[in-house]
C-alpha cells in the first residue's frame, strides 16, 4: 500500500463501505433519512400501470408475452426485463463501434449506440407526456438498431443479394439479432416495425418509437453535419427553421411536443400538418446535404465492397467463424451475414485486411482519419 498513490489508497479504503447501526453505507457522513416502507414490487407497479395509464397503453403482466415462457421476476416488469436484457446484451454494447452516418467518427460525433440512447430519450418523453407504458417504449427504442451491420445503412445494401427475402435492420433485429434474449412479442414488435416502410407497430409505444428514431435521427445528424463542416445550419431553409429552429434542442422540443399533443387532441399518435411538414423538410435537407453527398455515396460503396467481399470469404470458409454462428443458422450464406453483420464498423474493416489481404486504401474514409 505504501507504493499506492493516496487517491488509490483512499479508493481501496472503502472497499467494504461504511458500517452503520443499520447496516452497510456508502459512505461515511448520514445520508437521506426515509420513512420505513416497503417495496415496490412488480405486482404492485403492474396495478399502478392499470390505474394510471390511459386506455390503448400497453400494460405489463406477469412474465410477458414470450415465445419461450418463464416464470415472472418479483421485482421487474415483463418490458422492464426487456430493457434490461437489450442494455446487457452483445449486440448492444456493439452499436457504439457502428456507423451512425460518419464511418470511423470522432469523438463528437454519433454512433449507433448514441442514437438509440437519443431515441430513447425522445420516445421516453412522448411515452409520459401521452401517458403510455414508458419501459416499454424505452425498450423498443434501444433494442430499434441492434439489426444494423457495420458501415450504417450501406450495409443493408451489401448483404440484401444474399438473402431472398433482402436484409431490412429491423426484421432482422428482431428475428435473428435479439432473438436469444427472448423478450416479450411487443418489444420486437416494435423493434421489426419501427421503419415508416414497415406495418404499423401492434403497440402505440411501438408508433411512438418510429416517430421518435426519425425526431431523433433528423435534429442529431444535421448536428453532427455542421460540427464537420459538412453543412452550415443557415443554409437550413427559413421555412423549416421558423417551425422547428436550426438546433437539435429546439427541434427536438417542438417535434416532442407535438407529437404529444396531436395525439392527445386525436387519439391517433402523429403530428399537425406544419410540424409534420417541417419534420419531412428537414430530412429532405439531410437527404440531400448530408446522405447523398458525393463523399456519403463514396463511403456507402466502400462499405458495400468490402462487407460483400467478407460474407462471400465465411461462405467458402464457414470453419473461419465462431462455432455459435454455425449452430445458429443452418443455411451458411445466413451464418455468414450473421456474422459480418454484427461486426463493428473497425473490426469488419481489420478483418478484410488481415483475411481478405484488402488495401486500406480501398476502405471507406472517415471523417478525421486518413485513409
Amino acid at each position: 500500500m505504501a507504493e499506492l498513490n493516496p487517491r488509490t489508497r483512499e479508493w481501496a479504503r472503502t472497499m467494504g463501505g461504511f458500517a452503520a447501526a443499520d447496516g452497510v453505507h456508502a459512505h461515511a457522513g448520514p445520508g437521506t433519512t426515509l420513512p420505513a416502507a416497503r417495496p415496490v414490487l412488480r405486482e404492485e407497479r403492474e396495478a399502478r400501470e392499470a390505474a394510471t395509464l390511459i386506455p390503448g397503453a400497453a400494460l405489463a403482466s406477469g412474465a410477458g408475452n414470450r415465445a419461450i415462457a418463464e416464470e415472472p421476476d418479483a421485482e421487474r416488469t415483463c418490458f422492464e426485463r426487456d430493457r434490461d436484457r437489450i442494455v446487457h446484451s452483445t449486440a448492444f454494447r456493439r452499436l457504439a463501434g457502428k456507423t451512425q452516418v460518419v464511418v470511423f467518427p470522432t469523438d463528437h460525433q454519433r454512433t449507433r449506440l448514441t442514437h438509440a440512447l437519443e431515441v430513447a430519450q425522445v420516445a421516453t418523453s412522448i411515452a409520459r407526456g401521452i401517458g403510455v407504458n414508458v419501459a416499454l417504449a424505452e425498450a423498443i427504442a434501444l433494442g430499434h438498431d441492434c439489426g444494423h451491420g457495420p458501415g450504417g445503412h450501406a450495409s443493408e445494401d451489401a448483404f440484401d443479394g444474399f438473402l431472398a427475402d433482402g436484409y431490412d435492420h429491423g426484421p432482422w433485429g428482431a428475428d435473428v439479432v435479439l432473438v436469444g434474449l427472448n423478450l416479450c412479442a411487443e418489444t420486437l414488435d416494435g423493434v421489426r416495425n419501427h421503419s415508416w416502410s414497415r406495418p404499423t407497430p401492434a403497440t402505440v409505444e411501438g408508433e411512438i418509437v418510429s416517430w421518435a428514431d426519425r425526431i431523433a435521427y433528423c435534429a442529431h445528424d444535421l448536428e453532427d453535419a455542421a460540427g464537420a463542416g459538412i453543412v452550415n445550419l443557415a443554409d437550413l431553409p427559413s421555412d423549416i427553421a421558423e417551425v422547428c429552429g436550426r438546433g437539435r434542442r429546439q427541434q427536438l422540443g417542438t417535434f416532442i411536443r407535438e407529437v404529444i399533443t396531436t395525439t392527445c387532441a386525436t387519439g391517433q399518435v402523429g403530428m399537425g400538418t406544419e410540424a409534420a411538414g417541417a419534420l419531412a423538410g428537414l430530412r429532405a435537407f439531410n437527404y440531400e446535404r448530408i446522405y447523398t453527398r458525393p463523399d456519403s455515396v463514396a463511403q456507402s460503396r466502400a462499405v458495400i465492397e468490402v462487407l460483400q467481399a467478407l460474407v462471400e470469404f465465411f461462405v467458402q470458409h464457414p470453419g473461419a467463424m465462431p462455432a455459435d454462428f454455425l449452430k445458429s443458422e443452418a443455411n451458411p450464406v445466413r451464418s455468414a451475414v450473421a456474422y459480418v453483420g454484427g461486426m463493428t464498423d473497425r473490426f469488419a474493416f481489420d478483418t478484410a485486411v488481415t483475411l481478405l489481404d484488402w488495401d486500406p486504401s480501398r476502405l471507406p474514409r472517415g471523417i478525421g482519419r486518413d485513409a
